[in-house]
């Protein structure tokens, strides 16, 4: 058992907030007023003690864990909540550069959105899978244990959500003329 200090257990949250923050973002279809409270009942649980690391993983696998299992539990407790943010998760945020001409902020912003609506289309835990391992760079192993299924399944998901996003992104490309196939777009999900 591993018994972390108050100031070691802060040291850790600060050093992984910001992954914390895009894996809270993922586990509440990104909705970013949401994704900050969970955060802050997720901080607020650990530094009460009302959540307890105990060493049995590493500790970035442990907190995804608490951030899934309470962003869970809240979407069950704020349906209407949830449901009021809804629209707010839909828009896309303008992430161009200062020195980047305008078309490429569009066409970076329309690839991104057109990414999302294929990624928001797979099943939870499909999409959660690709989130941990694509995002937060973690192995299949670690995101079984945030996950809490075993290393075969998420393989699985990773695979079938690998394979479904492809497809989906494929037929968006059909629908709207874009092109994200590996040789036009090297950075894609091959």
């Amino acid at each position: 058992m591993n018994v972390m200090t108050a100031s070691e257990l802060q040291a850790e949250l600060e050093k992984n907030h910001t992954s914390c923050y895009g894996w809270a973002l993922s586990c509440c279809g990104r909705d970013r007023v949401e994704a900050e409270e969970i955060l802050q009942i997720v901080y607020l649980k650990i530094l009460e003690g009302k959540a307890h690391f105990r060493g049995e993983s590493s500790f970035k696998t442990w907190l995804f864990a608490v951030i899934r299992n309470t962003a869970r539990s809240e979407c069950r407790k704020s349906l209407v909540r949830r449901l009021r943010f809804l629209s707010d998760s839909k828009r896309v945020s303008d992430q161009r550069s200062y020195g980047e001409k305008p078309e490429i902020a569009i066409e970076r912003s329309e690839a991104q959105s057109r990414f999302q609506r294929a990624l928001q289309q797979l099943p939870a835990r499909q999409r959660e899978t690709l989130h941990l391992v694509y995002y937060e760079e973690m192995s299949l192993q670690e995101a079984a244990g945030v996950m809490g299924i075993s290393v075969g399944a998420v393989r699985s998901h990773y695979g079938r959500g690998k394979k479904r996003l492809r497809e989906l992104l494929n037929k968006l490309e059909t629908d709207d003329g874009f092109k994200w196939r590996r040789a036009e777009n090297p950075s894609v999900v091959s």
